[in-house]
């Protein structure tokens, strides 16, 4: 039975598991006595599980076996097509709604993007807010998994510039080259899930016990693994758990920095110590780093008055600056509760320049950050520091830097400025659109990194007013749901399922 499941195609997998979550939301509006909410969601449950069985019994025995590329296709489709079906549900159950709308919220939470245009939460159902984060949260994990399963194969999603294979080849040797791909996948859901779907439970513990309701700890400890940013009661600012709630959500927003804080198990770079992981060490240097200059400019540059000292202003100030960076960094999106102490203490009225900045950064390879990613910088920087020797010791032979310095590719620098170059002009390319769709320079710039980065809740907080996604054009929703998914999926991959060579081996 296993057998002839595996043999069927990752996207009806996934459709099948989209439908039997929906008997979740289903199952806590019923306790609820919301037996309208609890209908819609049974019935379209119901409905794509029925779907994709008939599915499944009609290309029976009629398929060959999937190739990797059939993977990366199958998560395109993923990020594009399922959110129709998982916005079936809650367009019905909403009912005030159109279903770009709805649509748009889904494709923002499969892709851990967070931007939503239901900016007030009480416009929805407790049950409509768990259904956002669990699909937030599904797409996080699937990312998790796609890593070892699809990205690594394929020398993508940042392992390209450590991976022996050029971009879009499957190059890499031992099992992982002679697995299957299916067989790939299901060892990686296998290792995993266990470990997200624990990590989760642990923080939901927490956060409950340090004061947060059952549903809001569940969404914020869902949001910090999937770094989506979603939450039933506008953000970590508003729950009650506080600042211990916070730090909590901080310890956890780590494992976003690095692969190694939870897992090497992709075979692409060689296994380490998380000490001498140049993702995690230069994410930290980052998250220490740019709080203290906020907090020192506070006596450089924005206090010309003699003040008296205040020591608990200056603890908050340094709070909140160090977990907003981190939450940026890792893309989550999460306001410090003492996020506006900092930014007084500091003078800057308005520092959505510096989280803009962070997020383009991003976090790790293979975590559910986006962004261009730590691994990509560091290798740039690594470049840099040997071009910078050359000009002045042109004769010098520039070797290896230790540990981190051994895991990038001979040619990895090259394949992270392509990156980065494909990534500006997507940048560009996306914000000229929505410009001419009626959006102002910095309010289409904002929707274009908050897009690209995954990062949604930039579009509440980077720029001078909080932009209300509701009030936008259907076509300039269509515009930020394909940036989402091009900042998800990234432009490399896309460049690899329109490659002819790719399709042809």
């Amino acid at each position: 039975m296993l057998s002839h499941l595996s043999k069927l195609p990752l996207f009806l997998h996934l459709v099948a598991l989209s439908g039997l979550l929906m008997f979740v939301p289903a199952a806590m509006a019923s306790a609820q006595n919301d037996d309208f909410i609890a209908r819609m969601f049974f019935y379209s449950g119901t409905l794509v599980l029925f779907v994709s069985t008939l599915i499944a019994m009609a290309i029976s025995g009629t398929r060959a076996a999937a190739r990797t590329v059939d993977l990366l296709l199958a998560l395109l489709l993923a990020f594009t097509v399922l959110p129709a079906v998982l916005a079936l549900p809650f367009y019905e159950a909403l009912d005030t709604t159109s279903f770009i709308n709805a649509y748009f919220e889904m494709v923002s939470c499969m892709t851990t993007t967070g931007a939503t245009v239901f900016s007030d939460a009480d416009r929805l159902a407790p049950s409509l807010h768990l259904w956002r984060g669990l699909v937030g949260w599904m797409g996080g994990l699937m990312m998790w998994i796609a890593a070892s399963a699809v990205f690594a194969p394929l020398s993508l999603g940042g392992f390209e510039v450590t991976a022996r294979g050029e971009p879009g080849q499957a190059e890499l040797g031992g099992q992982m080259r002679q697995a299957a791909p299916m067989k790939r996948w299901k060892r990686a859901t296998q290792a995993l899930v266990p470990v997200y779907a624990g990590l989760t439970l642990a923080i939901w513990v927490m956060l409950m016990v340090l004061g947060d309701k059952p549903l809001t700890g569940l969404m914020h400890a869902m949001s910090t693994m999937a770094t989506s940013g979603i939450s039933s009661v506008g953000g970590v600012q508003n729950a009650g758990a506080g600042i211990a709630g916070e730090a909590v959500i901080f310890l956890f927003m780590l494992f976003a920095l690095s692969r190694m804080t939870f897992s090497a198990d992709t075979g692409a770079v060689r296994r380490e110590s998380l000490v001498e992981d140049p993702e995690f060490r230069l994410g930290l240097l980052l998250v220490v780093l740019v709080p203290l200059i906020l907090f020192l400019r506070h006596w450089f540059g924005a206090i010309e008055v003699s003040e008296t000292p205040d020591t608990l202003a200056a603890l908050k100030a340094a709070w909140g600056g160090v977990f907003t960076v981190l939450s940026f960094l890792t893309t989550t999106g999460f306001e410090s509760a003492e996020w506006h102490v900092a930014r007084d203490w500091s003078g800057l009225s308005s520092p959505g320049l510096i989280l803009l900045g962070l997020a383009l950064v991003g976090g790790g390879v293979a975590t559910t950050a986006g962004g261009v990613k730590l691994l990509r910088v560091y290798a740039l920087y690594l470049q840099g520091l040997g071009e910078m020797e050359k000009l002045v010791h042109p004769s010098v032979v520039v070797g290896s830097r230790g540990g981190g310095a051994r895991r990038i590719r001979r040619r990895g620098a090259v394949i992270a400025w392509v990156f980065f170059m494909l990534f500006a002009i997507s940048l560009a390319g996306i914000t000229i659109i929505l410009a001419a769709l009626g959006s102002d320079f910095e309010q289409a710039l904002v929707l274009a990194i908050s897009a690209l980065t995954t990062t949604g809740p930039l579009t509440q907080i980077a720029a001078e007013a909080p932009i209300d996604l509701l009030v936008l054009g259907s076509w300039e929703k269509a515009v930020l749901c394909g940036a989402m998914v091009l900042g998800r999926m990234e432009t490399l991959a896309i460049i690899a399922l329109i490659s002819p060579e790719l399709w042809h081996k």
